[in-house]
């Protein structure tokens, strides 16, 4: 299979650090969140990022398979949450939830298009069966 693109970002300072894009587009400094033991400092954290990534992705599948089926969208918004838990046997796990909104499209047709974006999209694909995923239409 062809890599049609690749993301490189470096990351120092764990948690308390900062990520850095290679061609500096993305320059954020981390900080561990108040829920996790940490300051609670204005900075955006991995699970943030994790959420961003996957409603952008997620936004854009729906609007692809929505011009391949010929349904006309004006309007969405996908709200991503990822958690962090602590897994039972050791570690952490992370669980994604996302919000789809599409204003003015028939339920059905909605439900059609989250269903068929949820196998199109690479996070999904990247995610089915390593981590639960609830989808919901708002």
């Amino acid at each position: 299979m062809k890599t049609l693109y690749t993301a490189v970002a470096t990351a120092t300072g764990g948690r308390e650090g900062r990520a850095v894009s290679s061609d500096g587009a993305l320059d954020v400094t981390l900080a561990l969140p108040r829920e996790l033991g940490g300051s609670g400092k204005l900075a955006t954290n991995p699970e943030q990022l994790f959420a961003a990534g996957y409603s952008a992705c997620f936004e854009n599948a729906i609007r692809h398979v929505a011009r391949a089926t010929k349904v006309s969208i004006t309007e969405s918004s996908v709200t991503g949450r990822v958690g962090i838990s602590a897994n039972p046997s050791g570690g952490f796990v992370l669980s994604a939830a996302l919000d789809v909104s599409l204003p003015g499209i028939e339920r059905d047709t909605a439900l059609a298009l989250i269903a068929k974006a949820h196998e199109v999209c690479p996070y999904s694909n990247a995610t089915r069966g390593n981590l639960d995923v609830q989808i919901t239409l708002i």
